[in-house]
């Protein structure tokens, strides 16, 4: 089971899954407080409206004529209202309102005021009077100054400023909202209220406060809740098995790749390769890559077996003639070929080198930086060779230094091989030159034999590979020289060309990077 869950697979329908679920999560929420919100809008709005209907019908009543006990207020259990008057006291409230909170105002029957007020006029033009019934009603009188038919108006919109009340028959532009809960006729609900300050023609101001029902949207948003919480776990298993199954189809080439390198692997058969999609995605790049180094490591392991082939047979004849003159010597001493064997051990000696210096170079190692003079080195590498049957002339070796970066040995080997070739196959000279192009330093090696066809100009290049008699075992060539030459200056970041020279023969040319700071010509002294 724990294998199965630290599959791909199982990790990516997971992560899938998981990811899903916290940006739906996130978005239900987002749906659920926008719709809260909007349907709480709405509320206020129907409860402005209703609060702004009243308070109109207050600023618009004749007093004495329409009693605030009279007043035509909604008798909809979704729209609560009472009028306050400014002393708190309850003026009107709807018929089934049985109780109400969040208004400042719990009384929901109006009631008489706590003293009784004196005859006469009074500023605002008011005076009550209770009924001996349980029911209150407040009655109004005509206010002295009450007679400018200025201040009939239905649609009272200006306030004055500073807080003051509003002017008579003017309702106030400011309304204040808030919420609470209201029970209507047997029915509770959370309401929002809308609070409104309006003076009537008398000079009396009120305030209003009218509720909208906030039961649609309690439903509402239960209701989305709902749906929202019993749609989550199936579209999460909808999106888990679909990233399941197509995680699967996309990694099932990866498990085809997987089973024939095992197979490989357990077969050793480098030949064989991975089965490549038609497609052309990441899949298709990996197992295109796979088979590339595959055909790679094919083509280095089989280079290796022909290497240990040839070594092997190159080692077994000089190693069965020199066992054979030593048999021969013990047998007979007089007959024993001292400078024979000789040979045949010198022989054995540089071909061991050449493989010694072949596993290190194939090893990976480095050259290392160091400073080395092309030209030192020809005239150091020719002085040191006065035996060689043809002359070696040096052409460009007494001008400035010609430096190059790398390890000097592994120049000089290079060199070394190169006039080794050009000796064994050149009829009268052999010329070496060095210079400067703009690419970096060179060193070519000439001879005027009878050269290379072009057809083999990269295959001399090749491990123990001879191209005609001339090149046998009996010259003391064993097919290694040219090849070790050209891996140092791969080596070095340089090339080791076969052309033909311009008077015939063949050509040598080894090229290599510029010296890191380039060359200075040492000062003479004065």
């Amino acid at each position: 089971m724990r294998r199965r869950l630290a599959t791909v697979r199982a990790r990516a329908a997971l992560g899938t899954t998981a990811v899903v679920a916290a940006a739906l999560v996130a978005a239900g929420l987002a749906v659920l407080l926008s719709l809260r919100a909007d349907l709480t809008d709405q509320a206020e709005r129907r409860a402005d409206d209703t609060a702004r209907t009243v308070a109109l019908a207050v600023a618009s009543r004749v007093p004495d004529v329409t009693p605030y006990s009279r007043l035509d207020l909604p008798d909809d259990e979704d729209r609560p209202v009472q009028v306050v008057a400014e002393d708190g006291r309850l003026l009107a409230a709807s018929e089934d309102l049985e109780r109400i909170s969040g208004t400042g105002v719990d009384a929901v029957r109006p009631r008489p005021p706590a003293a009784a007020r004196p005859a006469g006029p009074r500023a605002t033009g008011d005076r009550d009077t209770s009924s001996t019934s349980g029911t209150s009603r407040t009655s109004d009188s005509n206010d002295s100054n009450d007679s400018n038919d200025s201040n009939d108006s239905d649609d009272a919109s200006d306030s004055d400023d500073g807080g003051a009340p509003p002017a008579p028959g003017r309702i106030d532009d400011d309304i204040d909202h808030g919420s609470g809960r209201a029970t209507v006729d047997g029915e509770s609900a959370d309401m929002r209220f809308a609070s409104v300050e309006v003076t009537d023609r008398a000079g009396r101001t009120v305030r209003v406060h009218a509720g909208a029902s906030l039961a649609a949207r309690e439903s509402a948003v239960a209701t989305a809740a709902a749906t929202l919480l019993a749609g989550l776990p199936v579209l999460l298993l909808v999106v888990g098995g679909s990233t399941w199954l197509v995680a699967r189809r996309a990694l099932g080439p990866v498990e085809g790749i997987r089973r024939e390198m095992a197979a490989i692997t357990a077969s050793e058969n480098l030949a064989r390769r991975v089965p490549q999609p038609a497609t052309h995605d990441e899949v298709a790049d990996l197992a295109r890559t796979t088979n590339e180094t595959l055909a790679a490591l094919e083509a280095a392991v089989e280079r290796q077996r022909r290497f240990v082939a040839d070594a092997s047979h190159e080692l077994r004849s000089p190693i069965a003639s020199l066992r054979t003159q030593l048999e021969v010597g013990a047998a007979h001493p007089h007959l024993l070929d001292v400078a024979g064997a000789v040979a045949d051990v010198t022989r054995l000696q540089r071909l061991a080198a050449d493989l010694l210096l072949l596993a290190r170079l194939d090893a990976g190692e480095r050259p290392g930086d160091g400073r080395v003079d092309l030209a030192a080195l020809v005239r150091e590498e020719v002085a040191q060779r006065p035996a060689d049957r043809l002359p070696v002339v040096p052409r460009g070796s007494c001008g400035p230094p010609v430096e190059a970066t790398g390890s000097r040995a592994q120049l000089a080997r290079v060199l070394g091989n190169l006039l080794d070739n050009a000796q064994r196959h050149g009829r009268s000279r052999v010329e070496v030159s060095v210079g400067r192009t703009a690419e970096g330093p060179f060193l070519a090696v000439a001879d005027d034999g009878a050269g290379v066809a072009p057809r083999d100009r990269e295959r001399i290049f090749e491990r123990f590979v001879r191209l005609d008699e001339a090149r046998g075992r009996d010259d003391g060539g064993a097919g290694l020289g040219l090849a070790i030459a050209r891996d140092v200056a791969a080596g070095h970041g340089g090339t080791l060309t076969a052309a033909a020279a311009p008077g015939g023969g063949a050509l040598f040319t080894l090229r290599l990077p510029p010296a890191a700071g380039g060359w200075k010509v040492p000062r003479r002294p004065v």
